[in-house]
């Protein structure tokens, strides 16, 4: 239910861009049209349409290039939208710190390789240890339980086996898949 809600929500959103850009441009039209409407004959015409239409299609055609004026101003000249994707992504935390399933078993094969590559060498056996350490962290959260439910329930398998967590973790996260109330 709430997956349904957010998606309308979204959609709401992505409609809202257009949707303004009328409301901008009827609501100034007809803000701005007493002002001038002394300046067209309303019984004049030109090209066949009356020059009042003509002056509101005027107006609502400058209050439409003006506000695009300023979009052009915020995104070519000062980029602000740079600096807000900049903070989006720092508040991202599968940008940070986690990860999720899928790209957890691609580091973890890519792990075993480098560990099997180079046994002797200490820094990168280092390494692997802490890639491992972030792996069995990562599996304790609920985007991992919420992955290896969609597999169970997908895929059909009902033991997808992941070599690179503990027997432990693999435990407590089949569980913690098997609790997850699926919305």
């Amino acid at each position: 239910m709430k997956k349904w809600f957010m998606r309308q929500y979204w959609r709401i959103q992505q409609s809202q861009t257009l949707i303004s850009m009328g409301f901008w441009t009827a609501t100034l039209t007809l803000l701005i049209w007493p002002y001038v409407s002394w300046r067209f004959e309303a019984g004049s015409t030109m090209l066949g349409f009356k020059m009042t239409y003509w002056g509101l299609i005027g107006i609502g055609t400058s209050v439409l290039l003006t506000v695009l004026l300023i979009g052009r101003v915020y995104d070519a000249t000062l980029g602000l939208w740079r600096e807000h994707l900049t903070v989006v992504q720092e508040r991202n935390p599968f940008t940070t710190y986690k990860l999720n399933a899928s790209f957890g078993i691609l580091l973890a094969q890519t792990n075993e390789i480098l560990r099997r590559m180079a046994p002797e060498d200490e820094d990168i056996q280092r390494h692997c240890e802490f890639v491992d350490r972030w792996l069995d962290w990562n599996s304790e959260q609920e985007i991992w339980a919420r992955t290896m439910s969609s597999w169970k329930n997908i895929v059909g398998d009902e033991d997808p086996f992941l070599a690179h967590l503990s027997e432990t973790s693999r435990q407590n996260l089949a569980s913690a898949a098997d609790e997850l109330q699926d919305y």
